[in-house]
């Protein structure tokens, strides 16, 4: 989709719905006026705004007239590209709708499918609705001018502050928003998770010690891995047919139960992001009692992936990420969903109760995985974060939009999203009227200003926004 960089929307009028948790949007929206774009964004909540509040329309009309709301907006503005994060959040599955009606073209932003140090743009749409192809012979060589990444570091902090204040602002200024649905609950509850996470690491580490190592060791070639993807993670809703993570795990018990060798092991592996929202230990204990599989059905949290991938005789997944590693570490890969990676030559195509036994005769083709993953790189996949920039480029996003981008020497300033009047916030209540913010939003302003004596701390190489 950027062929040229960023480039390529010189001269575009660009509209920006919601992005990553955190001021990635507000970033791109500089990075793409510096190359003589305009730029117009939508906020559906305050977690939206609090993040990007520059000349942004507020939505805050009822979530059945959004469509018909977006459609004007964007005939009014006339504009040429969408950018959004996530195709399949309510809000952009409507708003693909209507810009593909009109002829708009959508750029959509997801994270990384090669990790830790890319960050996904597609024309379109990402995973299950990617456009790339799906058969081997469309990758019958690599791809051109592969270049090798910067490494991003650690981004996991940086994802969690903003991820904190994103949610908690968004939750404060609901009464600015009362209509709106999000994807996920956005309430002040939702720190009760993350604190839960942390005990919960600490429990996993202490009760399951040594479990790595008897897998790697005792079971070695013996086991199945099954890695799980968090429980609202709409690539299982939209892209498989199970009605949750914990329809997929009864499945893959029963038919493991019913056709795995009688001396391997089913390993299922707690996604970590998930760690303080479920705990499937009850569902799995039924199932292993009701089955009689005893210690054959394992489930542990918070052991090194990699390890377990090289070790193990098959991985099964709905349409995870995970299952590129799996390809990357040789495994046998069996992909219960839709996944760009799901095809010939590269993970099996048989049923699932016929995986456990064929696995071992179905290793990927090395060669054919090291030429899709270059085209995959090429065509999908930028050199960067959403949640931590890498130091030293020209760019405010931090992100390397192609192989010139220039160089420069960090250096120390204010967030670019910062406003230096929160009064400026003007709220779009229906399709074309506009008002000033009521006089009741004093305590959330306030709020807002201490929040942002101690954001910079951890936005450290951002740069002033002197555009008026």
């Amino acid at each position: 989709m950027i062929d040229q960089g960023l480039r390529t929307f010189s001269g575009k009028r660009v509209l920006l719905l919601q992005g990553p948790v955190g001021p990635f949007f507000a970033r791109l929206a500089d990075d793409l006026r510096a190359v003589g774009a305009q730029v117009h964004k939508v906020n559906f909540n305050a977690g939206d705004w609090f993040f990007y509040r520059r000349a942004a329309m507020n939505y805050r009309g009822k979530m059945e007239a959004w469509p018909a709301w977006f459609e004007a907006q964007l005939r009014r503005l006339d504009i040429d590209v969408v950018f959004l994060f996530g195709d399949c959040r309510p809000v952009h599955q409507a708003a693909h709708r209507v810009a593909t009606a009109l002829g708009v073209e959508v750029g959509v932003f997801e994270e990384g499918y090669v990790r830790p140090d890319y960050i996904t743009l597609e024309r379109s749409g990402v995973n299950g609705y990617s456009r790339l192809p799906r058969v081997a012979q469309a990758y019958s060589a690599p791809a051109a001018n592969e270049q090798e990444a910067l490494p991003v570091g650690n981004s996991y902090w940086n994802m969690v502050r903003s991820g904190f204040w994103y949610f908690t602002i968004g939750w404060l200024g609901t009464p600015f928003f009362p209509d709106y649905v999000h994807h996920r609950p956005l309430t002040g509850t939702e720190a009760l998770p993350w604190i839960r996470s942390v005990w919960r690491k600490q429990w996993y580490r202490r009760v399951e010690k040594g479990a790595q190592q008897q897998l790697t060791r005792e079971f070695d070639g013996r086991y199945f891995l099954v890695p799980l993807q968090v429980f609202n993670d709409a690539q299982i809703r939209v892209h498989a047919p199970f009605a949750g993570v914990e329809d997929f795990i009864e499945t893959t018990v029963r038919s493991f139960a019913a056709r795995a060798p009688d001396d391997t092991l089913l390993v299922f592996k707690h996604h970590p992001m998930d760690r303080g929202y479920r705990d499937y230990s009850r569902l799995i204990r039924k199932l292993a009692h009701e089955l009689q599989l005893g210690r054959r059905l394992q489930y542990i949290h918070d052991q090194h992936l990699p390890t377990l991938l090289d070790h193990a005789r098959g991985v099964v997944v709905v349409n995870s990420t995970v299952g590129l590693s799996a390809l990357f570490h040789a495994a046998p890969t069996k992909v219960c969903g839709r996944a760009l990676y799901d095809m010939p030559g590269l993970t099996y195509q048989g049923s699932l109760d016929d995986f456990w036994s064929e696995a071992p005769r179905h290793k990927p083709d090395p060669a054919l995985y090291r030429r899709f993953r270059s085209h995959l790189v090429a065509a999908t996949q930028l050199n960067g974060s959403f949640y931590r920039r890498l130091p030293g480029l020209e760019s405010a996003t931090g992100v390397v939009w192609d192989a010139q981008s220039p160089q420069r020497e960090p250096h120390h300033a204010v967030p670019v999203w910062r406003l230096q009047q929160i009064q400026t916030l003007t709220v779009i209540k229906t399709r074309e009227h506009a008002q000033p913010a009521p006089a009741w939003a004093a305590p959330l302003a306030q709020a807002l200003e201490e929040a942002e004596r101690t954001i910079p701390v951890f936005y450290e190489q951002e740069r002033m926004d002197v555009r008026a």
